[in-house]
């Protein structure tokens, strides 16, 4: 029998052994936590928004530059991670419908496909970092531009922005495989069943958050005319 086996308490009533104390039911405690999930996700909506809102108006502001510092990002690379996102998003909701149903197995392996789909990305993510320090596009004293020189420091600008959004973006994505690799082990102990799998939808939450910011971070900072 599983851990997410139903006890019975002294009063003869079903109890779940994941129902807390201070609950009444599970859809009660269900409830709470979807409402603290989204709470937490405001939060991370105003941080990125902030970033955002600066990428906007320096965009606005030095349109030239941040082209040609566009130009300088391979299409190929930030639209292969677009792709691995989007199939992240659809295993992790198969995930969840997995856990749902209390097929732990397919739970399992949804939430691995997740996870060897997270790696890709960050994998990518280290690729095209590594030709930025390559070629010398790294904010700082060693800045390298070879293209106008009026346009240099404001092309600076843009990686300055490239690398701080991409970057934290990348942290969330490791914060949340760390995350997902509990879930994993909770799975396979038999912690979820029909009637407890709110950890499986909090992290669904949570990396669906994440996907959609790079939703928006890709053509921010890779199709700045690139019809041009």
């Amino acid at each position: 029998m599983s851990d997410a086996a139903v006890h019975t308490g002294a009063h003869g009533h079903a109890h779940h052994p994941a129902l807390q104390h201070h609950f009444d039911t599970m859809q009660q405690q269900k409830e709470a936590g979807v409402l603290g999930m989204w709470l937490f996700l405001l939060t991370e909506i105003l941080f990125f928004g902030g970033l955002f809102m600066a990428y906007t108006l320096y965009r606005i502001w030095y349109y030239d530059a941040f082209v040609a510092g566009s130009l300088e990002l391979d299409l190929f690379w930030g639209t292969l991670n677009t792709a691995v996102l989007i199939g992240s998003s659809l295993t992790m909701a198969l995930a969840v419908r997995a856990a749902q149903t209390s097929n732990r197995n397919l739970t399992m392996a949804m939430i691995i496909a997740t996870m060897v789909l997270g790696t890709v990305f960050l994998g990518v993510k280290v690729i095209e970092y590594e030709h930025k320090f390559a070629v010398g596009l790294i904010p700082g004293p060693g800045f390298v531009w070879h293209g106008n020189e009026a346009l240099g420091r404001n092309v600076q600008l843009f990686f300055s922005l490239y690398f701080t959004m991409t970057g934290l973006h990348a942290l969330h994505m490791i914060i949340g495989l760390g995350i997902m690799t509990v879930i994993l082990w909770m799975t396979w102990k038999g912690r979820f069943d029909a009637e407890y799998y709110a950890p499986v939808e909090m992290t669904g939450l949570y990396w669906h958050f994440v996907d959609i910011v790079w939703i928006y971070l890709f053509p921010l900072l890779y199709l700045v005319e690139r019809h041009n």
